[in-house]
């Protein structure tokens, strides 16, 4: 037998619902995700990670390098937190609210998801690389200062503190939740500089909560973003030259078959440095076909309803980023901050290794679009500013399909359709050779493989739930 000891969220609903209907409803259709919530709602009760600190970090050599001095005396705060929770007002306690939800780099992620895959600079992929792996590194550093010291909670050192959130299960110095805010602040302010005053505002605000909340001193809260901040700056320092700086020289090749227009967004993106993967080309495909029986079964296809609507949704949605916040939910991850934090990480190295290969075998090929092709052919949606083969939403699909498919094994084939979908509805909105997408879905999953290949040595071990060959 077990308790739920939180509030869960069903795969089906965003509303809380009651653990009692979980228990019957899941016993019955759901026996594995039951086991699932059995032992991560033992880990709440148990120690957070322990031994996180030692888990390997992207960008910096290690934890250990960061361990903070040991705190002051959280005695003479106490008085400062039972001050703050004496004066919460409405505003302050949806700002608990607010910051409470999802893993300590859940809202940071989603603002930058939003920003960067408008951007069309060429810093937006690095920009986004830089938070998810800043993020998870100055996490490590946080849990092995936190087990160094193991200083108590404010919950935890006087009864007359309230914890108005679940209570985290890990030591308090220094805040994981500020760690995260002083990651963001630094890389959005660095890439985004109008959105400086902004951020810088909001971790205020986080800051705060977490002490009015009951579960960080004031103190814990000030070293865990200093601690963010240093670990951001030192990754915008180390990856300074990532992103190809030299100017393009404006030639687009001529001739049949190959791409048309006056203007090629970012056609040097393919030249930056990757992470994990040797060189951008190191999977790259080969040369495209002649499309003539590509365009022939592009313009006998017979748009339907279903068939426009998995058009516009891939067109204007960003599926595989709420995809992941919603597994995370659903397997109790955000409980986790090392672990969720990981899975950011993972994730975002997948965006830009997967980005820049394709943008690689783009701009060597130049591939030519349906409409440059057939200009009799008119698409769906408008044609993208930049060569058709391969497809980028393809691309990322398959490094998407294939990393969600390792954290969460019993969803791969979710994931799996999803990639297909995704694929699919390149050639379904006409502005993609159905031969841009199978190749591009292929070298996704390359890619992929590679990262899988490294963050199975990065001595976190396997997901309780996620046993894996």
């Amino acid at each position: 037998m077990f308790t739920i000891h939180c509030c869960l969220l069903t795969p089906y609903s965003s509303a809380f619902v009651n653990p009692i209907f979980l228990c019957k409803n899941f016993m019955r259709k759901h026996l594995t995700l039951l086991a699932v919530v059995s032992l991560v709602s033992i880990r709440v009760l148990a120690q957070i990670e322990p031994s996180a600190g030692n888990w390997k970090t992207w960008f910096i050599t290690s934890g250990k390098d960061y361990r903070l001095p040991a705190p002051r005396s959280y005695k003479n705060e106490i008085r400062e937190v039972l001050s703050i929770q004496k004066n919460l007002d409405a505003i302050g306690w949806q700002q608990i609210q607010y910051w409470n939800e999802g893993a300590p780099g859940y809202h940071w992620q989603n603002m930058m998801m939003q920003t960067w895959t408008v951007d069309t600079g060429r810093y937006g992929a690095l920009a986004n690389m830089l938070l998810g792996t800043g993020i998870y590194d100055a996490t490590i550093a946080g849990w092995d200062t936190k087990y160094a010291y193991k200083q108590p909670r404010p919950f935890a050192t006087d009864s007359r503190i309230k914890a108005f959130v679940l209570k985290p299960a890990s030591p308090s110095f220094p805040c994981e939740y500020s760690i995260a805010a002083g990651v963001a602040v630094t890389i959005i302010s660095h890439f985004y500089p109008y959105l400086t005053d902004s951020v810088n505002k909001m971790a205020k605000q986080l800051m705060i909560s977490r002490v009015a909340a009951g579960v960080a001193f004031p103190e814990d809260t000030r070293a865990g973003f200093e601690l963010g901040k240093k670990i951001a700056e030192k990754e915008i320092e180390v990856t300074k030259d990532f992103v190809y700086k030299a100017a393009w020289d404006g030639i687009i090749p001529q001739g049949p078959g190959f791409w048309k227009g006056k203007f090629a967004m970012l056609p040097l993106a393919g030249k930056n440095k990757t992470v994990v993967l040797d060189s951008s080309s190191e999977f790259r495909p080969v040369p495209p076909p002649d499309f003539t029986k590509d365009m022939a079964e592009m313009k006998n296809f017979k748009r339907t309803f279903s068939s426009n609507a998995n058009a516009f949704f891939w067109a204007s949605q960003g599926f595989w980023n709420e995809a992941l916040d919603k597994k995370i939910f659903e397997y109790n991850l955000h409980l986790d901050p090392p672990r969720a934090a990981r899975l950011y990480a993972i994730t975002a190295i997948g965006y830009y290794d997967g980005f820049v290969a394709c943008w690689d075998a783009k701009y060597t090929y130049w591939g030519i679009r349906p409409n440059q092709y057939d200009t009799t052919y008119h698409s769906l949606v408008p044609t993208p500013p930049f060569p058709g083969y391969p497809s980028g939403h393809a691309a990322i699909s398959g490094v998407m399909c294939e990393l969600y498919s390792y954290f969460f094994p019993a969803d791969r084939p979710y994931f799996e359709q999803k990639a297909k979908d995704a694929a699919e509805s390149r050639f379904e909105a006409g502005i993609h050779f159905r031969t841009d997408n199978e190749v591009a879905l292929e070298l996704g999953k390359k890619v992929a493989g590679k990262i899988i290949l490294k963050v199975k040595t990065d001595g976190a071990g396997e997901l309780l739930f996620a046993k894996q060959k």
